[in-house]
C-alpha cells in the first residue's frame, strides 16, 4: 500500500481578506498535492482558518462586533475565495472549531502530565485605560533588536524576532494609546530546554528534507538556547485553558494543533492519519518558521502519542509588492478579493504566483511583469502552441489527430525536460518545474516553425502529420505537467484534444488518437495594465475619501429663519468656522457649548435659508433618535481617520457625501466595517448605538 501524504498550508490569520502574499503558501500546497494524487499516492490536505488571539480580537473591536461574529465573517470570505483560486482542500476548518477545542486540550493535558508544563508568575504589559492585560497586539512599539518603530507585541515583523509586550520600547496601548505599566500575573509555560535533547534527535534526522531557510533559522534557535516559551494569555477570546479561569491558550499553542483538529472535522479517521503510517509535507512563509519546526514538534513529542512529525518542509520567502511590503493592516497590494474582480481567471494568478514563487531570496509582484507575464508566456508561448496545433489539425485532417512516428531528435529533448519537471516536483521545486514546462512549451513552437507545417501540408502531407502528431502528443503531456498548476487550463487543453482525463501514466506516449473540438483562446492579452493597478491595488491603499476633524463648539445660535436649525461656531485648532446644523429638537444650546465633536472640513460651503455653513457636523440617526459622534481626549483640529489611510483634503460635494456608507456600529463610526479613530481614540456616538451617519 503507497503510504499516505499529509500535506498543510499554513492557516491564515481570519481577520482580513487574505493578500497575495498569504495565498503563496496555500497554492504551493495545493499544486505539491495535486502532482502527488497525479502520482497515485494518497492525500491528505490540510488547511483552514486560525480564528483565535489578539489579531481576531483586535479587529473585532474595530468593527465594533464580537470575535465569534468577526471569525465567521471572515471564514465564509476565506473559503469562497480559496475556491475560486481552484484550491483542492481534503480539509478544510476552523480552529475555533470544537474538534480542535478537545484535541487541544488533550495534548495540554498529556504535557502537563509528563511533566512538560510548569507555571510561573511573568511580568506583563497592563493597560490601566482599559484595565486590563494586553497581550499580543494589543500593545505597538519600538522593536529593541532592530528599532523598528511599529513592532508588535509577539514577534516584529521587519526583523522576524519573536518578542515579549515588556520588551518593547515606548510601548502604547493599540486600543487606547495610553502608556501601559508591567503588573505581575501567572502563567503556563512550555518546558523546552526539558525537550531539547528529544528535539535536537528528531531535527537532526528530518531537517534533510527542509528548504535552507528552516533550517538556518531552526539551527538559530537551537544555538541560542531553548527557553521555556508561555502558552497562555489573559484574553477572553480563545480556548479556555482548564482549571484557569479568564486565561486562554495563546493562539501558536492551538493553531499548529489545528491541522490535527482540522483532521478530525472532516475525517473520522484522522487519529489514524496523524498517528498512522503517514508523512507530513508543511508549506508556509519564512515568518512561520520556528513554530513548526520547534513549538509544534516540541507540544507533539511532549504528549508521547505517536504523532506525525514534519518530513518536508518547503518555506518560501517573502512575495513584496512594488517596491514594498504586502500589508493587510495598511491595505497595500493586491488582495484576493481584487483578483477575483478582475476579470482574470484564477489559473493566470495561480501561474504568476508559482512562476514567482520566492523559493530562495525574495521576489516581487508588480503589475508590468503581471501583463509581460500574461502576455509574453501564456498567451505567446503556451497558449500559441495548442491553439495553432489544434486550428492546424482543424483545416488539414478534418479534425483528426494524425498517426505518427516518434521524432526521436525532438521527443528525446522533450522528454529530458519532462524528467526534470517530475525531479523538481519531488524535490518541491515547484518555480523550476513551471518553468521547464515552459521550456517545453517553447520546444514546441521551435519545433512547429522549424518544420513550416503549413507548406508541409500543400507539398507532403504525410510529413505535415507527423509534425503535428509529434506536436499533439507534447501538448497531451504539457496538459498533464501543467494540471497541478494550472487545472482548469489543463482540462481546456484536453477538451479541445479530445482527451477525457487527466492520465499521469500517458505521459511521454505516443498514441493520441481521437478528434480534435474547436480551437479556442486559452488566455487573453492585458493591454490597460495602468487600469489594473489603479483599480485593484489602488482601492485599499487609496484616500479616505473625507477630511475629518474634531472640533470644540464654542458658540450655538438659533437660525433666524428656521426653526429646526443652530448656528454653530466651532473651532478647528488653527482656525475658526461657522455652521449651520439641524438639532434644535435633539439638543439643548448648553449640551452642546464645549463639546468636541466631529465635522467634514472639506464639503463644499452652501447657504442654508440665508446663513453660509463652511462644514458639516457628523450625527448618527436610528427610529428618530439623534446622536453626536464624540470624542473625550482628543484636541480641536485632530484628524478622524482609518489607521494607515490619508484623510482626502480635496474639495467635496454634499451629492458625493450622501452616497458613502457611514455608520455607527455598536457605538463605533465606521466606513465600509473599518473602525474611524481621532488619533488613537476611538470616536463614539451619543444615544444611537447602530444606526447610519448623516
Amino acid at each position: 500500500m503507497t503510504k499516505r501524504t499529509i500535506v498543510t498550508s499554513a492557516l491564515p490569520y481570519v481577520n482580513n481578506v487574505p493578500h497575495l502574499g498569504t495565498l503563496m503558501p496555500i497554492i504551493s500546497a495545493d499544486v505539491y498535492s495535486r502532482f502527488l494524487r497525479l502520482c497515485g499516492e494518497e492525500v491528505v490536505f490540510v488547511c483552514g482558518t486560525d480564528e483565535h488571539g489578539t489579531t481576531a480580537e483586535v479587529r473585532a473591536i474595530e468593527e465594533g462586533i464580537t470575535p465569534r461574529e468577526l471569525v465567521d465573517k471572515y471564514f465564509k470570505i476565506h473559503k469562497k475565495l480559496y475556491t475560486w483560486f481552484n484550491c483542492e482542500f481534503d480539509c478544510f476548518g476552523r480552529t475555533s472549531s470544537k474538534e480542535n477545542e478537545k484535541i487541544t486540550i488533550d495534548i495540554f493535558k498529556k504535557l502537563d502530565k509528563n511533566g512538560y508544563i510548569v507555571e510561573q508568575d511573568t511580568e506583563q504589559t497592563f493597560c490601566e485605560g482599559c484595565d486590563r492585560f494586553l497581550a499580543d497586539r494589543f500593545v505597538e512599539g519600538i522593536c529593541p533588536y532592530c528599532s523598528y518603530e511599529k513592532a508588535r507585541g509577539d514577534q516584529c515583523e521587519n526583523c522576524g524576532k519573536l518578542l515579549n509586550a515588556v520588551e518593547l520600547l515606548n510601548a502604547k496601548c493599540k486600543t487606547c494609546g495610553k502608556t501601559p505599566i508591567v503588573k505581575g500575573s501567572k502563567h503556563l509555560f512550555i518546558d523546552l530546554p526539558k525537550l531539547e535533547g528529544d528535539l535536537k534527535k528528531w531535527i537532526k534526522k528530518a531537517g534533510s528534507g527542509w528548504s535552507a531557510n528552516a533550517i538556518t533559522m531552526t539551527n538559530a534557535w537551537l544555538k541560542e538556547g531553548l527557553k521555556q516559551r508561555c502558552i497562555t494569555r489573559d484574553l477572553k477570546w480563545g480556548i479556555k485553558v482548564p482549571g484557569h479561569k479568564d486565561k486562554v491558550f495563546y493562539s501558536w499553542f492551538d493553531a499548529p494543533i489545528g491541522y490535527i483538529g482540522i483532521t478530525a472535522e472532516c475525517k473520522k479517521n484522522w487519529k489514524n492519519i496523524w498517528t498512522g503510517d503517514s508523512n507530513l509535507v508543511q508549506f508556509m512563509g519564512k515568518d512561520n518558521i520556528p513554530f513548526h519546526t520547534i513549538l509544534f514538534p516540541a507540544f507533539l513529542i511532549g504528549a508521547k502519542e505517536k504523532y506525525v512529525l514534519v518530513d518536508r518542509l518547503s518555506v518560501n520567502e517573502y512575495l513584496n509588492y512594488e517596491g514594498g511590503q504586502f500589508s493587510k493592516s495598511r491595505g497595500i497590494g493586491v488582495f484576493a478579493d481584487d483578483a477575483l474582480d478582475s476579470g482574470v481567471p484564477a489559473d493566470v494568478w495561480r501561474y504568476y504566483l508559482m512562476i514567482n514563487r520566492p523559493e530562495k531570496t525574495d521576489t516581487e509582484f508588480s503589475w508590468d511583469d503581471f501583463q509581460a507575464k500574461l502576455n509574453n508566456e501564456l498567451v505567446a508561448n503556451i497558449g500559441n502552441l495548442i491553439n495553432r496545433i489544434i486550428i492546424f489539425i482543424e483545416r488539414f485532417f478534418n479534425g483528426e489527430i494524425p498517426s505518427c512516428k516518434e521524432d526521436k531528435l525532438f521527443l528525446g529533448a522533450v522528454k529530458k525536460s519532462e524528467e526534470k519537471v517530475i525531479d523538481c516536483f519531488e524535490k518541491i521545486e515547484l518555480k523550476e518545474a513551471l518553468k521547464e514546462i515552459m521550456h517545453i512549451c517553447k520546444l514546441g513552437n521551435q519545433y512547429f516553425q522549424n518544420n513550416e507545417p503549413w507548406k508541409l501540408a500543400k507539398e507532403d502531407k504525410d510529413a505535415c502529420g507527423e509534425v503535428l502528431g509529434n506536436l499533439a502528443n507534447v501538448v497531451k503531456d504539457v496538459a498533464i505537467l501543467i494540471s497541478p498548476f494550472m487545472p482548469k487550463v489543463a482540462e481546456e487543453i484536453n477538451e479541445q484534444l479530445g482527451v477525457k482525463k487527466i492520465d499521469f501514466k500517458s505521459l511521454g506516449k505516443l498514441g493520441l488518437k481521437g478528434k480534435v473540438k474547436k480551437a479556442k483562446l486559452l488566455f487573453e492579452k492585458i493591454d490597460d495594465i495602468e487600469g489594473f493597478r489603479e483599480k485593484y491595488s489602488g482601492k485599499k491603499s487609496g484616500k479616505f475619501p473625507l477630511n475629518l476633524k474634531v472640533a470644540v463648539v464654542e458658540t450655538v445660535d438659533e437660525h433666524p429663519k428656521a426653526d429646526k436649525l443652530y448656528v454653530l461656531s466651532i473651532n478647528l485648532g488653527d482656525e475658526e468656522r461657522q455652521i449651520v446644523a439641524g438639532l434644535r429638537k435633539h439638543y439643548s444650546k448648553k449640551e452642546l457649548v464645549g463639546k468636541k465633536i466631529v465635522v467634514v472640513s472639506n464639503l463644499k460651503p452652501a447657504v442654508l435659508r440665508g446663513v453660509e455653513s463652511n462644514g458639516m457636523l457628523l450625527a448618527a440617526e436610528h427610529k428618530g433618535k439623534v446622536g453626536l459622534l464624540t470624542v473625550d481626549k482628543s484636541a480641536a483640529g485632530e484628524s478622524v481617520g482609518i489607521d494607515g489611510v490619508d484623510n482626502n483634503s480635496s474639495e467635496v460635494s454634499y451629492e458625493e457625501f450622501e452616497k458613502l456608507n457611514l455608520a455607527v456600529k455598536k457605538g463605533r463610526f465606521v466606513f465600509e466595517d473599518k473602525v474611524l479613530k481621532a488619533g488613537n481614540e476611538f470616536v463614539k456616538a451619543e444615544k444611537v448605538e447602530n444606526g447610519a451617519v448623516h
